[in-house]
């Protein structure tokens, strides 16, 4: 009957459809809960060793019951205390009697649930780091693979001058490069909010250690030390600055507007069937038009990157609106923002690292496309020719000029293929230049130092980037669709 009570109510598929275990494990209220009781546990083992009255036994019994949460029971006392920490304060006092009157000493509701945040926060970084790692390493291998395939480059979304299959990846490498390195500057420079008491002061811990400074400084070094932070923010009202999560959002965000752009450049160049995603053997594109092959994990992402991007605006108004030492209305809308950033920024990248394993370029279907424009394209070569032969430049530019213009028009008005090298070639004024014709319209002839600057752009500022991930390389992502 339980299970079938799941269904009649709503579920976010954030994680009922999309995101990995890690992830969605990293904001479970498990991992809140029982980070809350470890962190209980630091600061009775700090207040301890810096004399106050607390007991081996007290410290063993809480570390015996880290884990045992009687969820049941905490819901019930909320539901009683209207207060989320108390609830679980009782609940963990209730499995502890002997360490009941110490649980939670000297602290206020932000010593568990601020310095959790600030957990989850790290930790989410350290998930999505390696994986954004990967799909950097599976783009590079791509782009390295096509660093000297000539392609159409576009600009206004018209054809222009010839680019190279992998120097357009590298553009996009570039993007998410950008990316990693404002997702690690993010994790980096989280600080635990430590022990601050109720508006910062730190004064119920100076009132504990009767005005000794120094072991209240000790206390807040140890605890964060033991929570694996190296530094705590020195100052801080009853909260850390909420300015912490426009930081970490907008790293997340500006990541999502780099995967919408990429994934909306893989749509397009689907469309002209130069590049496609992956296609499973039994996938479906249509239900109703059986031969279409619709570029759906790319949609994915771009569907989900338009809710990571707009998420920012949450933080951003949370932090403008905080008064004084701090209000409670940034709670509700922080259980929301905070997790579903990481959430969507975590299927994000796994999906796009799914896309770039399996990219498939149809290098006939572009070499067609630069067939049709390369003509047009060359005319300053054929022109350059011509003068090298002995021609006048006007008299060629104007030669070129009228051919162009009659090629265009079967183009345009007739629906035909660009002949504008037919036409040179049935010209007797372009005679003198017939012979090498072919090298002068040779299409890696057009793309400039295309492949040079894809291997030293790898080279310098892609692979350095990736050594710290090494280790965490091989993961491939097979997507349930």
């Amino acid at each position: 009957m339980e299970a079938a009570d799941e269904f009649m109510k709503y579920r976010s598929p954030l994680v009922s459809r999309y995101a990995s275990k890690e992830m969605a494990y990293n904001f479970s209220d498990r991992k809140k809960f029982t980070t809350w009781r470890k962190l209980w546990i630091y600061l009775a083992k700090a207040e301890k060793a810096l004399g106050l009255p607390i007991t081996d036994a007290q410290i063993v019994e809480m570390e015996s019951h880290e884990k045992d949460i009687d969820f049941a029971m905490a819901a019930e006392e909320e539901r009683k205390l209207r207060h989320d920490v108390m609830a679980h304060v009782h609940t963990f006092a209730h499995c502890c009697p002997a360490a009941a009157p110490i649980i939670h000493l000297g602290a206020t509701s932000c010593y568990v649930g601020d310095n959790t945040d600030l957990i989850m926060l790290r930790d989410g970084f350290d998930i999505l780091l390696p994986k954004l790692a990967r799909v950097i390493d599976r783009l590079s291998n791509f782009a390295e693979k096509y660093a000297d395939l000539p392609t159409l480059g576009f600009t206004h979304y018209q054809p222009a001058q010839l680019t190279t299959v992998g120097k357009r990846a590298c553009l996009w490498l570039q993007d998410l490069a950008m990316d990693m390195r404002n997702l690690q500057r993010a994790r980096d420079d989280l600080r635990f909010r430590g022990v601050k008491g109720t508006t910062g002061t730190q004064a119920s811990f100076l009132q504990l250690f009767q005005g000794e400074h120094d072991k209240v400084e000790d206390l807040d070094r140890m605890v964060t030390e033991m929570a694996g932070f190296k530094k705590a923010y020195l100052v801080t009202g009853q909260t850390y600055s909420r300015k912490v999560d426009v930081d970490c959002v907008s790293s997340l965000a500006s990541m999502g507007a780099s995967v919408h752009k990429i994934c909306t450049d893989i749509r397009l160049l689907a469309n002209l069937k130069e590049i496609e995603e992956p296609f499973e053997k039994d996938q479906i594109g249509s239900s109703a038009m059986p031969y279409k092959r619709n570029p759906m994990r790319a949609e994915r992402c771009c569907s989900l990157a338009r809710h990571l991007v707009a998420l920012l605006s949450d933080p951003l108004q949370t932090a403008s609106v905080q008064w004084l030492e701090r209000t409670l209305d940034d709670s509700a809308n922080r259980r929301i923002s905070l997790p579903e950033s990481f959430l969507t920024a975590d299927i994000i990248l796994s999906t796009l690292q799914n896309i770039t394993e399996g990219l498939v370029v149809y290098p006939k279907v572009i070499e067609r496309h630069i067939r049709h424009e390369l003509p047009f394209m060359a005319t300053e070569n054929i022109i350059m020719a011509m003068v090298k032969a002995g021609g006048n430049r006007q008299d060629c530019h104007e030669k070129i000029r009228v051919l162009s213009q009659e090629a265009a028009a079967v183009v345009k008005q007739e629906g035909g293929d660009n002949d504008l090298l037919a036409r040179v070639q049935g010209d007797p004024y372009f005679a003198p230049i017939l012979g090498h014709l072919d090298s002068v319209l040779d299409p890696k002839t057009f793309i400039g130092r295309a492949p040079q600057q894809v291997t030293r752009f790898l080279s310098e500022e892609v692979r350095p980037l990736l050594e710290p991930f090494k280790a965490k390389m091989d993961v491939k992502i097979e997507l349930e669709l």
